[in-house]
C-alpha cells in the first residue's frame, strides 16, 4: 500500500532501527517504546489487521510469531510479551498487521 507507514519502512523508503529481517518479515525498534525492549515485527505483505487474515495467510501468521521468537532469542530475552492490537478500540494506530515484542519490566495482568 503506497500510503502505509509500515509498507514504506519495509520497502526501505523510511528509515528504521531494523533488528531482524528475512524475505517475509521485518522487525524494528518502536519509536515510542512502552517498555525497555519494544520491538515491532511486521509482515512484508500488507494486511490491515489480524481480522483481515484469511486461511491462506496462516503460514504468514506463523512466520510472524516465529520471527518474534527469533528476535527475542537474538536479544537474549527469557521473558517477554507479544501483543497484537486489532482495531482502533484495541489501540491499533498503524493499520498494517504488526506484533509488539515487549520486555525488560514486569508485565501486569490483566493488560490494558
Amino acid at each position: 500500500m503506497s500510503d502505509c507507514l509500515f509498507c514504506k519502512i519495509a520497502a526501505g523508503q523510511i528509515p528504521a532501527a531494523v533488528v531482524y529481517e528475512d524475505e517475509h518479515m521485518l522487525a524494528f525498534e518502536d519509536i515510542n517504546p512502552q517498555a525497555p525492549t519494544h520491538t515491532l515485527v511486521i509482515p512484508r505483505t500488507h494486511l490491515p489487521d489480524l481480522a483481515a487474515a484469511e486461511p491462506d495467510h496462516e503460514a504468514l501468521l506463523g512466520r510472524l510469531l516465529a520471527a518474534a521468537a527469533r528476535v527475542a532469542a537474538q536479544k537474549g530475552l527469557s521473558s517477554y510479551r507479544t501483543v497484537i492490537n486489532n482495531g482502533s478500540g484495541a489501540g491499533q494506530t498503524v493499520f498494517h498487521l504488526h506484533l509488539h515484542l515487549l520486555a525488560g519490566r514486569p508485565m501486569g495482568w490483566p493488560p490494558g
